[in-house]
């Protein structure tokens, strides 16, 4: 027990000091970002006066050390700061977001971990014969297809051609989950990848574990083969399934630009690429942020799932 907390501790230090790590990278690249906001800002064609004057209100006049320990306190108190062009918090611009995201994320999760691990552990029960080979080359085929042309093709084909669902998003608001054939085609584009990335992972790991010394000792005691191959090899082919599945959703969590620009859903990642138009850098640093503290909290729970399924392998350490 002694261990597992010092082993916590030290993944809780590394957490924090990867959190203050994405902050100031967060700060240096938008400050790195070219041209000036305050000009795009001041207007067609205006005057050096009036550029002063949008760089004082905006802040942008003061030294950057100055700005970043500011915007800093403010994150420790839950402010991301205020939009330049609409002046609303950042976090109203999350919260916007969030839902879209959030529910399309959901769905995909929700359907990803039956599926991976469904054919992932039928692929390995039949290894080398025509079911595994079929499981396989399938997954490979649609990993190898981009999330656009995907999408596309969907579109193409079951919104266009035959008009069984709708093509995009538009006039559903935020009213997505009321309207599920409107969320068919973008959960099935985010759901095809990962399906295919988490099934190879369970197969690999699932014909490790049934190969090893442990589970060859489990059927000399007389364990089924669905004990042996659900109750000890299951959660060892699991351990590294863990780590894909937290990299998956911090993928989806962190808006899918591509799948919600090609069905107009007004998430995280559509929110994005509209602060980044607009060169509206309080949003971009905001997001940004929440991105960078989503990657770090799901890989720290992937960690300690990959350490209570798999210890022995200290795959987190």
């Amino acid at each position: 027990m002694n261990g597992l907390r010092s082993w916590i501790a030290r993944r809780l230090v590394l957490g924090a000091l990867q959190t203050a790590a994405v902050v100031l990278l967060v700060f240096a690249l938008t400050e790195a970002l070219p041209g000036d906001a305050a000009v795009a800002f001041a207007g067609d064609q205006p005057d050096p006066e009036r550029i002063a004057a949008v760089r004082e209100a905006m802040g942008l006049d003061r030294p950057a050390h100055e700005r970043l320990a500011e915007w800093v306190r403010g994150l420790l108190h839950g402010d991301f700061g205020t939009s330049l062009t609409s002046g609303r918090p950042v976090s109203g611009f999350l919260a916007d977001g969030f839902g879209p995201t959030l529910l399309l994320a959901g769905l995909t999760v929700l359907l990803l971990v039956p599926l991976g691990v469904g054919l992932g552990v039928l692929a390995a029960r039949h290894e080398g014969r025509f079911t595994d080979r079929l499981i396989s080359s399938a997954t490979l085929g649609v990993y190898a297809v981009p999330e656009f042309a995907l999408g596309v093709l969907l579109v193409s084909v079951f919104a266009l051609r035959l008009g069984w669902l709708p093509p995009t998003a538009v006039g559903y608001g935020d009213g997505l989950l009321a309207h599920p054939a409107a969320l068919v085609l973008p959960v099935l584009v985010l759901l095809a990848r990962p399906v295919c990335s988490l099934a190879r992972l369970v197969r690999a790991g699932m014909i490790e574990a049934l190969a090893a010394p442990y589970t060859a000792q489990a059927r000399r005691y007389g364990l089924s083969g669905t004990r042996v191959r659900y109750g000890h090899a299951l959660p060892n082919a699991l351990a590294p399934a863990a780590q894909q599945l937290a990299r998956t959703i911090d993928w989806l969590l962190c808006g899918v630009i591509v799948v919600e620009a090609l069905y107009v859903i007004p998430g995280l990642g559509t929110v994005l690429m509209n602060a980044v138009a607009d060169r509206d850098i309080p949003v971009v640093q905001g997001l940004a942020v929440v991105f960078g503290l989503a990657t770090v909290v799901l890989n720290l729970g992937a960690d300690l799932v990959t350490h209570r399924l798999a210890p022995r392998s200290e795959v987190a350490a």
